[in-house]
């Protein structure tokens, strides 16, 4: 199974951190937020990786290389200017192949064990959904008791922002910049997404207090700020 890493984004609620250094390279623990990423996806045997770049695209490219010093062979899709999540996808898709393979947003944290993968049973994508986190209390999808997904109903959860994909659910869409979102939406109006809850650490690094407290929780130490 290949994997892809969204890593093209500005980054804009990290600044002033991602004013010079792009959101992936920002250190955690001593090592960049990605090289954690693609050491769990070693781990997991997963090391045919595409990542997708453009905000100081080749910072990221540099840093990483063909990736063989994390075990894992990394394909780049260069975008001129970023194409939203699912217009990066479907760049990709002659790198990712006809397979489903597994979307990691480039900045999240998690400790899901990724070596048995759910099989998605005829459905277009498979979600992790997480407990809504303090600054996202609404959530974001309502998930059934059959494991079914949806866009209404509650209790709700949030997308932790790691899923399998079929890549047909992108497939059919012109090349340009747009949205996962409504297609995923669709998709679950269709009956096409399934998901699980998962229960274990999981981070969104989405603000520079939200990336020192994981660099405190990874080196085991009290966050000061």
């Amino acid at each position: 199974m290949k994997a892809m890493i969204l890593a093209a984004g500005f980054g804009t609620r990290m600044r002033p951190l991602t004013d010079h250094c792009p959101k992936p390279l920002l250190p955690v623990a001593g090592r960049p937020l990605i090289a954690h990423q693609l050491e769990r996806l070693a781990a997991a045997g997963i090391d045919d990786i595409v990542i997708n770049v453009s905000y100081r695209g080749e910072q990221i490219i540099q840093a990483l290389g063909d990736g063989s010093d994390y075990g894992v062979r990394i394909a780049w899709s260069r975008e001129e200017a970023p194409l939203e999540t699912g217009g990066g996808i479907r760049q990709a898709l002659p790198l990712l192949g006809e397979a489903p393979f597994l979307l990691v947003n480039g900045d999240i944290w998690c400790d899901a064990a990724l070596d048995t993968m759910p099989a998605l049973e005829g459905a277009l994508a498979h979600l992790w959904l997480v407990d809504n986190p303090d600054h996202h209390p609404a959530g974001d999808f309502h998930l059934d008791a059959r494991g079914g997904v949806h866009v209404e109903g509650s209790p709700r959860l949030t997308f932790a922002g790691l899923s399998l994909l079929d890549p047909a659910l992108v497939a059919d869409q012109p090349p340009g910049a747009f949205a996962l979102a409504p297609l995923l939406k669709r998709a679950m109006d269709a009956g096409q997404v399934r998901g699980h809850h998962y229960r274990g650490t999981w981070v969104d690094v989405g603000t520079p207090a939200r990336l020192y407290a994981l660099d405190a929780l990874l080196r085991g130490t009290p966050s000061a700020h």
